[in-house]
């Protein structure tokens, strides 16, 4: 959670001090991210896969089945960055006109996007060596290397935007340099934690087919997640954006907020409930592995819910920290106060979900996203805010439609208990079962 909490707070300084600049700097940036986040899905992807295999392998002992899983994951993960980095090099301007973004906000977002992609395979290696780590009962490590290089980042942010000290003045530009930095520096910084002979990670050459294909199928649905995202978020930028930048700017700073306050507490929870399900199965305790994700999801409710009406009653004041510009101002507390209600709903999708994917089940969390993202999310926004003329109100209302849908879906997958017996079958296939190497 704690180093949720930096990674979020280095994300929320980048809006605010967009928010210096313009409401037009604000949307570059949001729209930006709308493409940044597909490494980050990526990323996420192969580091689930990773996680999964080296907690179940760390439950059962089968130590070269580990190692074999994270070296195969890092090596996956910095060559499907490439394709980003030339993304990014050839079509960054073209790909924020496409969002229907005015010229202010494709000049600015277009440089944005093209840096932030050149670290795209770091980036990979940096979420997928993390979620190795993390997958052994290690979570403070990762947290110390990404911690420091979060607040590298957010330093490097404000020097490099408004140019203090001997740096140059770079504005938004100043933004994504300190982002790629910082994201390099903290990958490298890993993968030497990886290959250090004294902790309990090594690294080796990939050679082993059905751990690959594991991890593959794994991973797999995860990215596809946020594929899902990412084409959702064409439609819904384009929906806004029809009410104004203004509209489309705010909606980033609501998001922004929730964020902050309360997804590093989900995020946190649903690591950890990854991380106990895959250990609990590679001792061969499925049992304990269903209780502890109804535990961990009950808890999340519980603080995370609390944080989101936290939210909700001080939507204002939060808001006045990103945008002094009235028409922003009035449209972010709205989206705020939507991410606040939505906020227990979240958690307990980020856990359940998390909880899934320790047993080496990522399917059922893709489907939940791809239909809550297509019929509520994007069909209430759509329907009720332009056909029906309903306004911006209806896009408040599907953030939390969409969440309370995802849950029905993935609740449903993990109440039959199936996953547990699939994770195990796995485990038998790649002969991690009673292995003590």
């Amino acid at each position: 959670m704690a180093e949720q909490v930096l990674r979020t707070l280095m994300r929320t300084t980048d809006v605010i001090v967009a928010g210096f600049f313009s409401p037009a700097a604000v949307a570059a940036v949001g729209l930006a991210d709308v493409y940044a986040r597909l490494p980050l899905w990526v990323g996420l992807g192969v580091g689930d896969g990773a996680i999964a295999l080296s907690s179940q392998d760390t439950g059962s002992g089968a130590h070269a089945n580990r190692n074999q899983a994270v070296s195969t994951a890092l090596a996956l993960g910095t060559l499907v960055g490439l394709p980003f980095v030339l993304f990014g090099l050839l079509f960054s301007y073209g790909a924020i006109e496409l969002l229907g973004a005015e010229r202010e906000v494709v000049r600015i977002g277009g440089l944005y996007l093209a840096v932030v992609l050149l670290s795209a395979p770091a980036y990979h290696v940096l979420l997928i060596a993390s979620r190795s780590i993390q997958g052994t009962g290690d979570t403070r490590t990762p947290m110390y290397v990404n911690g420091a290089a979060n607040v590298l980042n957010i330093a490097g942010t404000i020097s490099f935007a408004f140019g203090l000290g001997p740096v140059p003045e770079l504005s938004v530009l100043g933004i994504a340099v300190a982002t790629a930095v910082s994201d390099s520096l903290a990958a490298l910084a890993l993968v030497a934690v990886v290959a250090s002979p004294r902790g309990e990670l090594s690294l080796v050459r990939p050679a082993d087919l059905t751990i690959a294909r594991q991890l593959v199928r794994i991973s797999a649905p995860r990215v596809a997640e946020g594929v899902t995202e990412l084409i959702a978020e064409f439609p819904f930028n384009a929906v806004l954006l029809a009410f104004g930048t203004e509209v489309n700017a705010a909606y980033h700073i609501g998001r922004r907020m929730e964020q902050q306050l309360a997804s590093p507490l989900s995020r946190g929870y649903g690591t950890a409930a990854s991380i106990l399900a895959g250990q609990s199965l590679g001792r061969g305790e499925p049992e304990r592995a269903y209780f502890d994700g109804w535990a961990a999801a009950a808890l999340a409710v519980l603080t995370v819910g609390g944080l989101g009406l936290v939210l909700v009653a001080g939507a204002e004041w939060f808001v006045l920290a990103f945008t002094r510009d009235p028409t922003t101002l009035d449209y972010a507390v709205g989206f705020a106060r939507a991410y606040g209600v939505a906020a227990f709903l979240i958690a307990l999708y980020v856990v359940i979900a998390g909880s899934l994917r320790g047993g080496s089940e990522t399917l059922s969390p893709f489907l939940a996203k791809l239909t809550g993202t297509a019929l509520f999310l994007l069909g209430t926004a759509y329907v009720f805010g332009i056909r029906l003329e309903y306004g911006v109100v209806a896009a408040y209302v599907a953030i939390v439609a969409d969440f309370a849908w995802r849950n029905v879906v993935v609740g449903s997958v993990y109440y039959r208990r199936n996953w547990l017996d699939r994770g195990a079958e796995m485990m038998h296939d790649r002969g991690s079962v009673g292995d003590e190497d």
